[in-house]
């Protein structure tokens, strides 16, 4: 393993290296079905407030920490990892807020409230943008950017039918098994689990 011998630079790369890993996940929440399944709990609110910063699934910590593991591998401290995860996740909480408007030169490598209610807009143009945590850099580096210009509409762009806590932790995984169970054929089952969310089986 890597050591670091220089403190500034040790921060400085875990706080960018940690932010870049938590788009790779974040991607990969919207992406693949499986993980969309448990994610979709934070995005079926149809408010946008600081509340909803704290609307997570209670599963989120069976995989997440995989994503982090390079890190450890680069020699960051797994409890250094811990503490800047959690700095940048409670950051990340204060960006669900409709009071805050445009935030000016950060606006252009930070992630701000208005970038963050693209990411949760189901407007056509809005879906599958701003991933990033902290840094907006990587949504501009990726192409996975958008302005916020027209008002975003917040929700799921298939509205859940009930509102119970079960319904709303569960329901996406149910179309998962539903789906898996009617595949025929081992290509067929792995892209229920593995392809993307919006293919899944129209009939459910």
């Amino acid at each position: 393993f890597y050591e670091w011998h220089h403190q500034f630079w040790y921060w400085f790369v875990l706080l960018i290296a940690q932010d870049f890993m938590y788009y790779v996940l974040h991607v990969a929440d919207h992406y693949i079905r499986i993980f969309w399944a448990v994610h979709v709990t934070h995005h079926s609110s149809e408010e946008f407030n600081l509340t909803v910063g704290f609307r997570s699934s209670v599963f989120q910590p069976l995989y997440r920490f995989i994503y982090f593991i390079p890190l450890a591998l680069a020699g960051f401290k797994g409890v250094d990892i811990m503490f800047m995860y959690s700095a940048t996740q409670i950051y990340g909480i204060l960006v669900h807020t409709q009071a805050v408007r445009k935030m000016g030169i950060l606006e252009y490598f930070m992630v701000t409230p208005s970038h963050h209610r693209v990411h949760h807009g189901s407007n056509p143009e809005y879906l599958d943008k701003n991933y990033g945590d902290m840094l907006i850099i990587w949504d501009k580096l990726f192409g996975t950017f958008a302005e916020e210009q027209a008002q975003p509409v917040y929700g799921l762009t298939k509205p859940l039918q009930a509102y119970s806590f079960l319904w709303q932790h569960f329901h996406f995984a149910l179309e998962v098994l539903i789906s898996f169970r009617r595949a025929k054929g081992f290509r067929a089952k792995w892209k229920t689990l593995f392809g993307k969310p919006d293919d899944i089986d129209p009939r459910i």
